[in-house]
C-alpha cells in the first residue's frame, strides 16, 4: 500500500541541546497518524516520511535518522523542538539559518516550538510576521526582534508556513496541525485520542484553518504567496500579483489556479479569514474593527465571507472559540 502512497518528508531538526523527548515524540506521533491513515485505505493519503536533521559545530544540518529511506526529495515541513538548555540567540551558525531560509525557500512550512520561535526569529523569516514565544523569553525577544509582532500571550500562531508555539509541551499540538494538513482533522483527531493528548485546533470545528499549498514547485507562485502571508492579503490587485511573479496576469492566473487550486481572490479571502480567526479567538477588538485590519472595507462583506469560510458568524465564533476578557488582557 505505501507504494502507492505519495510521500510527504517531515524533517524535525536536531540542534545542541534540542529536548529529545519532543524529537523521540515528534517521530512517534507521526508514526501513530501513518497506521491510522492506513486503516483509511486510500491512496490518496501521503505517508508521513520523518527525518532528523543533526546539526554538527558551523555546518549545515546533514540527515542522520530517516523513517522510509528513499531519494531525496523537498522537505514539506521543519520542525524545531525546544530546549530545556541555555539557548544564545546570537550563537546560531549562520550555515543553520541559510538552511533553515533555503527549506523556507523550497516550500517548507516552518514549526518552531518555544526555543525553536527564536531561531526563526534569527533567520530574518518572521520580520514583519506575528509570532509567540515562551513567557520567560518574551521581553527579550521582543527586545531583540523589534520587527516581529510578538503575541506573548498567545499560545500558538499559526501563520501558514510560519507556526510558532510559546510551551515547551507544545510541539503535540505543532505535529497534530500538520497532522491536520497532510491527512485531515479525522486522523488528526484520531492520533489525539490514541496518544491521549489534547488537540486544541477549535478550527476543525468549522473548517479546518487555512493550510496553503506550498509544495508545487513553481517558484513565481511560491514568491507571491510568501508575500500575501507576509502582508496578510490587505491591499492587493491581481496586476500587483502579477507583477510580483514576473508573469503576464492571464499567465499568472492559470499558473496560481494551477498551484494552489484556488484562484487568487479565493486565496486572499481564506488568509484574511485566518487572521480574523485568530484575532476573534484572542482579542476584543471589534468585528467591524477587525475586518478593516484584515483589509475589508465593508463590514457586511467581511461577515459574509468570514461565515462561506467558516459556516459561522463571526460572533457566533468569538463566543464558541474566543478567550475570556481576563485571558486577552495583556499581563
Amino acid at each position: 500500500m505505501d507504494a502507492e502512497r505519495a510521500i510527504a518528508e517531515l524533517g524535525v531538526l536536531i540542534y545542541p541541546g534540542a529536548q529529545m523527548a519532543a524529537v523521540h515524540g515528534l517521530t512517534d506521533l507521526f508514526d501513530v497518524a501513518n497506521r491510522i491513515a492506513a486503516e483509511h485505505q486510500s491512496a490518496r493519503l501521503p505517508l508521513l516520511r520523518v527525518s532528523h536533521w543533526q546539526v554538527e559545530g558551523d555546518q549545515a544540518p546533514v540527515r542522520v535518522y530517516d523513517s522510509h529511506p528513499a531519494p531525496d526529495s523537498a522537505l514539506v515541513a521543519v520542525l524545531i523542538p525546544p530546549s530545556i538548555a541555555s539557548f544564545y540567540a546570537g550563537q546560531v551558525p549562520q550555515a543553520l539559518l541559510q538552511w533553515v531560509r533555503q527549506q523556507h525557500a523550497n516550500g517548507a512550512t516552518l514549526g518552531g516550538v518555544c526555543v525553536g520561535s527564536i531561531l526563526l526569529a534569527e533567520s530574518g523569516l518572521l520580520d514583519g510576521r506575528s509570532a509567540t514565544a515562551h513567557w520567560t523569553s518574551a521581553k527579550a525577544f521582543a527586545e531583540r526582534y523589534p520587527a516581529i509582532k510578538l503575541k506573548a500571550d498567545t499560545p500558538i500562531v499559526d501563520d501558514g508556513d510560519l507556526i510558532t508555539t510559546a510551551g515547551l509541551m507544545a510541539w503535540s499540538e505543532l505535529g497534530l496541525r500538520l497532522v491536520d494538513r497532510l491527512l485531515g482533522p479525522s486522523i488528526a483527531t484520531g492520533t489525539a485520542r490514541f496518544l491521549v493528548v489534547e488537540h486544541s485546533d477549535s478550527a476543525s470545528e468549522c473548517g479546518s484553518n487555512f493550510a496553503p499549498i506550498l509544495s508545487h514547485g513553481d517558484a513565481s507562485i511560491l514568491k507571491v504567496q510568501h508575500w500575501l502571508q507576509s502582508t496578510g492579503a490587505t491591499d492587493v490587485s491581481l496586476t500587483a500579483m502579477a507583477e510580483r511573479a514576473g508573469l503576464e496576469e492571464r499567465t499568472f492566473l492559470r499558473r496560481f489556479r494551477a498551484a494552489t487550486g484556488l484562484k487568487p481572490t479565493e486565496y486572499c479571502q481564506h488568509l484574511r479569514v485566518g487572521k480574523a480567526r485568530e484575532m476573534l479567538e484572542f482579542t476584543n477588538g471589534t468585528i467591524d474593527h477587525i475586518a478593516w485590519t484584515v483589509g475589508y472595507q465593508d463590514p457586511s462583506a467581511f461577515r459574509a465571507t468570514f461565515k462561506k469560510i467558516t459556516g459561522l458568524a463571526p460572533s457566533d465564533y468569538r463566543t464558541r472559540f474566543g478567550v475570556s476578557p481576563m485571558a486577552a488582557t495583556p499581563r
